[in-house]
């Protein structure tokens, strides 16, 4: 991403969200709200390549021996 000196639709939700000081307890919380959030949302989209291109077990299996021929050159 690049830095544009603009605020994203996001930044500027949280800014509004947390005008206040928070405990680091409740800091440390919402970060992993945040981090399970996206995790699953990256989650969801690799299902969603894995149905749409039919990848499977094998694929994975392919996927990991083209890695170690090439790491091999």
């Amino acid at each position: 991403m690049e830095a544009t000196g603009k605020l994203t639709n996001i930044q500027l939700e949280l800014l509004k969200l947390f005008q206040y000081q928070l405990p680091d307890k409740q800091l440390t919380e919402i970060k992993n709200i945040l981090a399970r959030y996206f995790a699953q949302t990256a989650t969801d989209e690799m299902d969603k390549l894995w149905d749409e291109n039919g990848w499977n077990n094998d694929t994975m299996k392919e996927w990991a021996s083209e890695h170690l021929r090439k790491s091999d050159t």
